[in-house]
């Protein structure tokens, strides 16, 4: 990684939280560098993988979350959003979509709007590789401060996916056949 992406988290985040996720983010950076590099994927998106991974859940700084002391009164959905705003604060569009679009398998807009969640009304899924990689690394790691280097089954992961519909396991399940090589090796 080229930037400090640690400096960054730590002028967001303090104490547990900052912990959790820089763990976090450093089991889904291990996992998502695995797949990227059973791709053959150059050194250049290496570098914005780690990072990305890395700075995906900053946007919890500015939720409610109080296992992890965090008070800021947004509802937890909204992470993604607000780890974008603060991203594109810190000059860094394209890791800021990276925060946006890792929700789940991304979020549609019909997601938005049939669940009411209190999103913008836009396409809020994957739209390059990298996203997709850092996006199906995410899902199998939690942010639970007791499970935050434990990486769930696949089948725990398709059975959280399937509440929310047969494509969103389907997309899962793609992205299994592209990158579920790394399980082995992440």
């Amino acid at each position: 990684m080229s930037m400090d992406v640690i400096a960054i988290l730590e002028s967001h985040l303090t104490g547990e939280a900052l912990r959790v996720v820089v763990t976090h983010g450093r089991a889904v950076a291990g996992l998502a560098l695995a797949a990227a590099r059973g791709l053959a994927l150059p050194e250049a998106e290496l570098g914005f993988i780690a990072e990305a991974a890395m700075l995906h859940d900053i946007g919890v700084c500015r939720v409610e979350l109080a296992g992890l002391g965090l008070h800021a009164g947004q509802p937890y959905i909204m992470h993604g959003i607000l780890g974008r705003e603060i991203l594109e604060g810190e000059g860094l569009p394209r890791h800021a979509l990276v925060c946006e679009r890792h929700i789940g398998v991304g979020l549609t807009l019909d997601d938005i709007v049939k669940q009411g969640l209190p999103l913008p009304l836009r396409d809020m899924t994957p739209q390059c590789l990298s996203e997709e990689i850092i996006c199906f690394a995410d899902l199998f790691f939690s942010k639970d401060p007791a499970r935050l280097e434990q990486m769930k089954p696949v089948e725990q992961v398709r059975v959280k996916l399937a509440a929310f519909g047969a494509d969103k396991v389907r997309i899962f399940d793609a992205w299994m056949a592209r990158f579920g090589a790394a399980l082995g090796s992440g």
